[in-house]
């Protein structure tokens, strides 16, 4: 074991030599908790997860895989989990090639170190990583009844295809968080009536009609799925989770909040990755309606356009700043601080992806202000749940959009005087979410799904049958 590896190794299990790790999210995978009940597993519970990064990356995408994986084992499944050996924050890092974590029995193949930061290394680590996980369905000592591939790397669900070919009784599930090629049609790296755009698009046809069981985070992603799938096998929507879940709305941190907001009557937050798929014009419109005094917005983001972010607030409204981006160890605070939350998503991005900042925020107990076209799942669940306003940035004309902003800050004005409607927002929001989203309702609704494709009977209690709301509105 080299150098290298094994202060990587030290590093993942320190907190069992009675260290901790700062990370909260890597914190609470470490957690002190009684250790699930095992069972003697079925012959219909063995699960295999594909996903590019397992723990203990806390990239937030190998978060919510890994808590699959620990939440299945915790319902009487003997997991496995496939990544690969490297980092995704750092791929000259590497991790054992197997290990079990929690109960959940990780193996790690090896790939290059194509960089992950480029096309042609993300397409060159995508190729690897589909043609490991194929051969592994031709392993004669591999048990399994149910196969789970996420979306990372890109284009995973074409594993789908030599799987069900040589597994046919395999049952094989798949978790969209991104949709390709529209991710990349909407990014402009290929044109969507190309023949790439159209080529893929008959190769993932035919992946997709492999799964048993599609799963995507909300309707607009659906609406794009079902063209793959059929309408007569639509997908089943299984949105993610936040990664901190308080058990009540939680309290601003006054220091924290005075930190970011200053005395600003109303704080509004946007936190997260700032990437292609996200816009600041609109937030820069509304921000322009308020004084500094009344509103401040603030950005504490990452990601490839935080640059381009960070020149514009230079030369735009005054109550509009930058801060540094919150550590997992710092997150709840960060999110409180705030009384409302900003997501962005541009139009062309709609159903390629779901921004899970929403999911944070309303965790939380904060409402949001989403800014995106209407058609969007996030904003047909802030409009069905009350959890916050939208921006429709496809309105046809100028004047239709500036009305909209009218409305929009008339509104915030009057939640900016009215602190007993604020706070009474945020128990809204917080009690949307455990009705509809907590972590624990979906690994159930996960466990009853993958039970469900070894018996064929429906799922009752899924979101399929069981509209999002219905327990909200009750």
């Amino acid at each position: 074991m080299g150098n290298r590896h094994k202060w990587a190794y030290l590093k993942v299990h320190m907190q069992h030599a009675g260290r901790a790790r700062e990370s909260i999210i890597l914190d609470r995978f470490h957690r002190h908790q009684p250790f699930p009940t095992r069972f003697a597993h079925s012959s219909n519970m063995r699960a295999l997860v594909f996903y590019h990064y397992l723990y203990p990356d806390d990239v937030i995408s190998a978060v919510h895989f890994s808590d699959l994986c620990q939440g299945l084992v915790e319902r009487g499944w003997e997991v496995t989990g496939y990544c690969c050996t490297r980092s995704c924050r750092d791929p000259l890092l590497t991790f054992p090639r197997a290990n079990t974590w929690n109960g959940v029995n990780i193996r790690r193949i090896w790939r290059p170190d194509f960089p992950q930061s480029t096309s042609h290394g993300r397409l060159l680590n995508s190729i690897w990583m589909i043609v490991m996980w194929s051969l592994l369905a031709f392993n004669p000592f591999l048990r399994v009844s149910q196969l789970v591939i996420g979306t990372d790397p890109v284009m995973s669900i074409l594993v789908a295809l030599p799987w069900k070919l040589v597994r046919p009784r395999v049952r094989i599930a798949h978790w969209c968080f991104d949709l390709y090629p529209e991710a990349a049609i909407a990014d402009q790296l290929i044109p969507e009536k190309g023949l790439i755009a159209k080529m893929l698009g008959r190769l993932l046809k035919a992946a997709y009609r492999q799964c048993d069981l599609v799963a995507d985070l909300g309707p607009c992603m659906k609406a794009r799925l079902t063209n793959y799938v059929g309408a007569e096998n639509p997908p089943t929507t299984v949105p993610v989770w936040a990664i901190v879940e308080p058990e009540v709305p939680v309290s601003a941190d006054r220091s924290e909040r005075e930190s970011l907001f200053g005395e600003a009557k109303l704080a509004l937050l946007y936190s997260g990755n700032f990437g292609k798929a996200h816009s600041f014009k609109e937030v820069f419109d509304i921000a322009s309606e308020f004084s500094p005094s009344e509103a401040k917005f603030v950005f504490g983001a990452r990601g490839n356009r935080v640059g381009e972010l960070i020149h514009a607030i230079k030369t735009g409204p005054p109550n509009v700043k930058m801060a540094e981006f919150a550590t997992f160890a710092d997150l709840e605070k960060r999110l409180a601080a705030a009384d409302i939350h900003i997501v962005t998503l541009r139009s062309e991005w709609t159903g390629a992806v779901v921004p899970s900042k929403f999911f944070g925020a309303i965790a939380a107990g904060r409402p949001v202000l989403f800014i995106g076209s209407a058609f969007s799942g996030i904003a047909k669940w802030v409009k069905e749940f009350g959890v916050g306003w939208v921006l429709d940035t496809t309105l046809s004309s100028n004047v239709a959009y500036q009305m909209e902003i009218g409305r929009i800050v008339r509104e915030l004005r009057e939640v900016a005087e009215d602190r007993a409607l604020l706070e009474e927002l945020f128990r809204h929001c917080h009690s949307v979410y455990q009705a509809n989203f907590s972590k624990q309702r979906i690994l159930n609704q996960w466990h009853q799904e993958l039970e469900a494709l070894a018996s064929g009977e429906p799922v009752l209690g899924s979101l399929q049958a069981k509209p999002l709301g219905e327990a909200a509105q009750r």
